[in-house]
C-alpha cells in the first residue's frame, strides 16, 4: 500500500508539485542555457558575414578547403590511434589491479588518478621539455619532432588513461567469482579463462572506454594547441576561425562538423550502458584474487613502467616550472611563480579560477541536486521528468569548444536579455556548470535511487512535511554523493580550456588560459608553474575530500563500510 505524499515513481509522490511552476521554471532555465545556445550554433554556420541566410553555403566552402578537410582525417586518426593506446594500456593497469594480489593497490589507483587533476596543457609543456628541441630525451625520437602527431598521442594518452581506467576498472571489479570457479573446476588453461570469462565480462566496460576514450581525443583542446604545431585537428581549426580569423560563420561550421561523430559516440555509449546495467545480477559474487607471487610480480612488472610514465610526465612539469633559464640555467628558484611578471594574466587569473571554480560547485550542486530530487522523489508531470532527463543528456554530446562558441552567438546578441552576463564571471560559471552538468546529475539520480522508499513512508508516518523530509532525511543520506559531486564540478572548473576559451574578459581571465597565453608568449616555465598550482590545488581539494569522506560516508551509510 502506497503511502501518501511519498514517491514510489516519479509519477507519484508530492502532490503539491503537480500544479507548481518549479517544474517548469527548472525546464525554461535549462532550455535557455543548453538548448538554445546550439540553435543558435546551428543558425550562425547557416549565415553569410552579413546575417543573411544561405543555406548550405559555408559547409561547401568547408569541404571544398583542403586544409580543413584534413582536419577532419587528422581528428579521426588520432582518435583511434590513442584510443587504441589507452584502452591496452588501460585494460593492463586495471587487470593487474583487480585480478591479482600486487601490493599497494591504493596507491598505484591513487597515482594513475593524478592526470585528472590537471589541465590537458601540463602533459604538452611536459613533452616539450622531454623531447622538445632542447629536451632531454630529444634523441629517442630518431629524428622525428614532438611537434605533431607524435605530441599528441603521447599526450592524449597520458591525459586520457585515467578516464578509460576507471571505466575498465568498474567493469573489470563486477567479475563473477563463480564464472572463474566453474572455469577452474573444468580446468580450462588462464589463456582460455581470459578469452571465455574475463573479456566477455569486461566487453561492455571495454566499449564505453573506447567511446569515451574517442570522444576525448577528437574533441580535446590543450593538447593539439601546445603541441600540436601545424598538425590541424577540428577543436583547433574552430579556435583558429574564431580568434585568429574572426570568421565566426566557419567556426560555428566546423562545430557542427565535430558534433557529427561525438553525438554518434555517445548515443552509442548510452546504449552500452544500458546493455551493461541489465548483464549484472544480483546473485553475483565479486571475485577476491589470491595470493601467487610469480603472477603479483608479473603484475608489478607491468605497473610499474605505465605508472612511471605517468609519473615522469607529472615529474618533468614540475621539476621545468622551478628551473630559472631551461636549458642553460638550471638552478632552482621561485621566478617562474611570478605570474604578475609574465603575460597571462598574472596571480589574479589564479585567484579568478578560485572564485569561478568555487561558485560553480556551490551553484552546479545545488542546481544538480534540486532538479534531481525533483525527478526522483516528487510527483512531477511525467512530460517535465522526461524533458529534464533529456536536456541533462545534452551536455554530455556536446565537446567543451562548442558550448563556449555556442554561448557567444546566444548571450552576445543584442536582443537577448541575458546579454548582461555576457563578459563576466557569471557566463563562465554557467557555462561550466553546463558543460559538466550530465556527470553530476547521472550521480545524484543513482544516489536518490540507491534509497530505500521505506525511509520516505517512515517519514510520512512521523507527519514530517516534504520540505523537511529534504532537508533532514534525502539531503543528509545522499551527503556523499553530493560531496562527491561538489569536488567533480571544483576540479574541472580549475582544469577546463575548452568550454571557456571564447567567454573570458581581461577581468576574468582564468589559470587554465593563463596557462596556454604564457605558452603562446614563449613563457614555457611560468607555463609549466601555473599548471602545476592548478593540481597542487585540485590535490589539495582531494585530499581533504578524502579526510573528511570516509568518516562521512560510515556515519552517514554505515551499511556500505560494514
Amino acid at each position: 500500500m502506497r503511502v501518501s505524499g511519498i514517491a514510489d515513481t516519479p509519477s507519484q509522490g508530492f502532490s503539491w508539485l503537480k500544479h507548481n511552476p518549479l517544474p517548469w521554471l527548472i525546464i525554461l532555465l535549462l532550455t535557455s542555457t543548453v538548448v538554445l545556445p546550439l540553435f543558435s550554433l546551428l543558425g550562425k554556420s547557416v549565415e553569410n558575414h552579413d546575417g543573411d541566410f544561405i543555406g548550405l553555403s559555408n559547409f561547401i566552402t568547408y569541404f571544398q578547403s583542403e586544409g580543413l578537410v584534413n582536419s577532419i582525417a587528422h581528428s579521426l586518426l588520432m582518435g583511434v590511434v590513442v584510443t587504441a593506446l589507452v584502452i591496452t594500456l588501460a585494460f593492463t593497469y586495471a587487470y593487474c589491479l583487480t585480478h591479482t594480489k600486487v601490493p599497494g593497490k591504493s596507491l598505484f589507483r591513487f597515482l594513475a588518478m593524478l592526470p585528472l587533476l590537471a589541465p590537458s596543457l601540463l602533459p604538452a609543456i611536459a613533452l616539450v621539455y622531454l623531447f622538445g628541441n632542447q629536451g632531454i630525451f630529444k634523441s629517442w625520437l630518431f629524428g622525428e619532432t614532438i611537434y605533431g602527431p607524435i605530441g599528441i598521442i603521447i599526450g592524449s594518452v597520458f591525459w586520457i588513461f585515467p578516464h578509460a581506467f576507471m571505466i575498465i576498472y568498474t567493469a573489470l571489479r563486477q567479475s563473477d567469482s563463480r564464472l572463474y570457479e566453474s572455469a577452474r573446476s573444468l580446468k580450462a588453461s588462464p589463456i582460455r579463462t581470459f578469452f571465455s570469462v574475463t573479456i566477455p565480462n569486461a566487453k561492455y566496460g571495454l566499449i564505453s572506454a573506447a567511446l569515451v576514450s574517442f570522444t576525448l581525443v577528437i574533441t580535446d583542446f590543450g593538447v593539439p594547441k601546445v603541441i600540436g604545431g601545424q598538425y590541424n585537428m577540428l577543436a583547433t581549426d574552430i579556435y583558429k576561425q574564431v580568434v585568429g580569423q574572426q570568421n565566426f560563420q566557419m567556426g560555428a561550421v566546423v562545430s557542427v562538423v565535430l558534433l557529427l561523430p561525438v553525438i554518434l559516440s555517445f548515443m552509442t555509449e548510452r546504449y552500452v550502458q544500458r546493455r551493461q546495467t541489465a548483464s549484472v545480477s544480483s546473485q553475483s559474487k565479486p571475485l577476491e584474487p589470491k595470493r601467487h607471487w610469480p603472477t603479483d610480480l608479473k603484475a608489478l612488472m607491468l605497473l610499474l613502467p605505465i605508472l612511471g610514465s605517468v609519473l615522469l610526465i607529472i615529474g618533468m612539469a614540475v621539476y621545468g616550472s622551478f628551473i630559472t633559464y631551461w636549458p642553460y640555467n638550471l638552478d632552482l628558484s621561485l621566478n617562474n611563480y611570478q605570474f604578475d611578471l609574465m603575460d597571462g594574466g598574472g596571480w589574479e587569473a589564479y585567484y579568478n579560477s578560485l572564485q569561478m571554480a568555487f561558485w560553480v560547485a556551490l551553484l552546479g550542486t545545488s542546481i544538480v541536486w534540486v532538479n534531481a530530487f525533483l525527478c526522483e522523489k516528487t510527483t512531477m508531470p511525467a512530460l517535465a521528468v522526461q524533458i529534464i532527463k533529456a536536456v541533462a543528456l545534452v551536455p554530455m554530446a556536446v565537446p567543451g569548444m562548442v558550448l563556449g562558441l555556442s554561448y557567444i552567438f546566444f548571450f552576445n546578441s543584442p536582443d537577448n536579455p541575458l546579454n548582461s552576463i555576457y563578459g563576466t564571471m557569471m557566463i563562465l560559471v554557467v557555462c561550466t556548470v553546463v558543460h559538466f552538468y550530465t556527470v553530476s546529475h547521472l550521480t545524484l539520480m543513482t544516489a536518490l535511487k540507491q534509497l530505500d522508499p521505506e525511509l520516505d513512508r517512515a517519514a510520512v508516518s512521523l507527519k514530517i512535511g516534504p520540505v523537511k523530509r529534504f532537508f533532514t532525511l534525502t539531503s543528509p543520506l545522499c551527503l556523499p554523493a553530493i560531496a562527491d559531486v561538489f569536488v567533480y564540478f571544483f576540479i574541472n572548473a580549475m582544469t577546463t580550456v575548452s568550454a571557456v576559451v571564447f567567454l573570458y574578459s581581461s577581468k576574468t581571465m582564468l589559470a587554465s588560459v593563463a596557462v596556454m597565453n604564457m605558452d603562446d608568449a614563449g613563457d614555457l616555465a611560468p607555463a609549466a608553474a601555473m599548471a602545476v598550482l592548478i593540481m597542487v590545488t585540485c590535490l589539495g581539494v582531494k585530499v581533504v575530500h578524502w579526510l573528511f569522506s570516509g568518516p562521512l560516508l560510515r556515519r552517514l551509510q554505515p551499511w556500505r563500510v560494514s
